[in-house]
């Protein structure tokens, strides 16, 4: 057989992270896997509910880290981004999020940004850092094992 395969292997994961707001959590965590994904992992963020503007502390912390997610808008998740998804991250959405059959669920247990100290929201950011790093390095030897 050798190592052809069909193009849905080589295709990219995607990854959605959900939370209510969409202003804070889903945002840090869909900037860092994007960053730890190599252009290799599609990603995207929506809330249930989402605010009118991501939370300011939320963009100052990853500009610390060198990402910038300032023109970000919180997006309403649909149906056809939970449709789409490979893996679905929520985060902290409980029962305001919605199940799309047949797909991954990962649930990220971290506080929310929304109101807390520029300091507290470093310690969250780099909790989903550790996340993020984790689900890429995953699914990138997902994607290398279905590549050979």
């Amino acid at each position: 057989m050798g190592s052809i395969m069909g193009p849905e292997a080589m295709r990219a994961p995607e990854v959605l992270f959900v939370c209510v707001h969409n202003a804070g959590r889903s945002q840090m965590a869909a900037a860092l896997l994007e960053r730890y994904g190599e252009g290799r992992i599609r990603v995207s963020s929506a809330g249930s509910e989402p605010a009118t503007q991501l939370n300011p502390a939320v963009v100052e912390a990853m500009a610390e880290v060198g990402l910038d997610i300032s023109a970000e808008r919180p997006k309403r998740l649909t149906a056809d981004a939970g449709q789409a998804a490979d893996v679905i991250v929520t985060m902290g959405c409980g029962d305001s999020c919605p199940v799309y059959p047949g797909k991954r669920y990962l649930d990220w247990s971290v506080p929310d940004p929304a109101g807390q100290p520029l300091d507290v929201v470093r310690g969250i950011r780099d909790a989903i850092d550790q996340l993020a790093r984790g689900l890429a390095s995953e699914l990138l030897a997902l994607q290398e094992a279905g590549r050979t």
